[in-house]
């Protein structure tokens, strides 16, 4: 059989008119284009950053009014403008004022500010160690911030500090807890994945039972509720003075990270992949170890720890977004933030006057979220 081919330069003829599917009685139908859902195109991106900015303010609102004593989103509006441009309230309103602006006010920015960090060092530490059930604590900077609490609260220390010794302490901790898997994790290659996931694992048991041995040794009250404190985590002792550290921290390591999104987007096509597009992606990963460790030390010496936010979060917005990082970076700050305003607002109001302790509501909320995520997007947790 003598084969025929197109010349180079003409076109190749038209295909037969009848087509099989047309003699078989059925329509043809050329492939479907492949669909780019609005969200993820930079428009849409945009547009949803802005929603849940509006959101996220009006959350604030309402978190800051709402409460054991209700105040309506009129009066609180018009309280922190007062505070604000130094405007003067009636003598009668002195009470509530103050509970506005030096009670509430400051707690509820810090959920938020917490909230955004959380969101954003998942999807950092996700990144840096590949691996979709990672979240913020993974590392075991949480564990070394809660045995540093532990010991000033219990013990004593950094008393010239007053009352941010205790937050000194997380913070002293969660750096030594971060040198230390540093150090047990490096080796000749640089530093791998698996390594430090399993060193912050590891380190992290044995943080916990140097709690435990400080609780049993020093068995009060105080040492009882300063472990569940710090391992459940709870913005009541928020402050003025606390918020504009944990919040220089968060939003310098956001624009950090954003800076770094093409990058992680290259890191997560693995590192020989990267290393051929000129990406190191250990000197990379050692930064991120880095800049993840200090956010997370700063978060957790002001709020404790507070698991699933940097979980879940992550896994939502890459539903929404895309998995490009420039995207999720844009969005998951905003998503944690208002997702943690609302689970502070809830720790306060459920069984007031009491609080239920952050970690609570965080995982009757995040299993099963993150449950039914894994059922109906099996690929994003390591394929089907």
């Amino acid at each position: 059989m003598r084969n025929v081919s197109t010349p180079p330069g003409e076109a190749a003829g038209p295909p037969p008119e009848t087509s099989e599917p047309e003699r078989s009685g059925t329509p043809a139908t050329s492939a479907p284009a492949p669909k780019i859902r609005w969200m993820t195109t930079p428009a849409g991106t945009a547009s949803t950053a802005l929603v849940l900015a509006i959101t996220l303010a009006m959350s604030v609102v309402l978190a800051i009014g709402l409460g054991s004593a209700v105040i309506p989103p009129g009066e609180t509006v018009r309280y922190l403008w007062a505070a604000l441009t130094g405007g003067t309230i009636q003598a009668d309103e002195l009470m509530r004022y103050q509970v506005i602006w030096q009670i509430r006010t400051p707690r509820v920015l810090l959920a938020a500010v917490v909230g955004a960090g959380l969101g954003v060092v998942g999807v950092a530490i996700q990144a840096m160690v590949r691996n979709a059930l990672a979240d913020p604590y993974i590392l075991g900077v949480s564990s070394g911030a809660s045995v540093g609490a532990v010991l000033v609260g219990v013990l004593g220390g950094l008393s010239f500090l007053g009352i941010y010794a205790v937050s000194a302490g997380a913070f002293a901790g969660a750096l030594a807890a971060t040198l230390l898997v540093y150090a047990i994790s490096y080796s000749r290659m640089g530093i791998t994945p698996l390594r430090l996931v399993l060193t912050g694992v590891a380190l992290s048991f044995g943080f916990q039972a140097i709690m435990s041995v400080i609780v049993y040794l020093a068995p009060s009250n105080e040492a009882t509720s300063t472990v569940l404190f710090w391992t459940m985590g709870s913005f009541g002792a928020a402050t003025w003075g606390s918020l504009p550290v944990v919040a220089t921290a968060v939003l310098a390591g956001v624009l950090l990270l954003r800076s770094l999104a093409r990058s992680l987007d290259v890191m997560a096509l693995g590192d020989e992949t990267a290393a051929s597009l000129g990406v190191s992606s250990d000197r990379l990963r050692r930064w991120l170890f880095v800049l993840t460790a200090v956010m997370t030390g700063a978060m957790v010496a002001v709020s404790g720890a507070i698991g699933f936010v940097g979980l879940v979060v992550p896994h939502i917005v890459r539903i929404l977004v895309g998995a490009d990082h420039r995207r999720v970076l844009t969005i998951a700050p905003l998503a944690g933030a208002v997702l943690m305003v609302w689970v502070d607002l809830v720790s306060r109001v459920v069984v007031a006057p009491r609080e239920l302790p952050l970690g609570v509501i965080t995982a009757l909320v995040g299993v099963p979220v993150f449950i039914i995520l894994m059922r109906r997007r099996g690929y994003l947790f390591g394929g089907r």
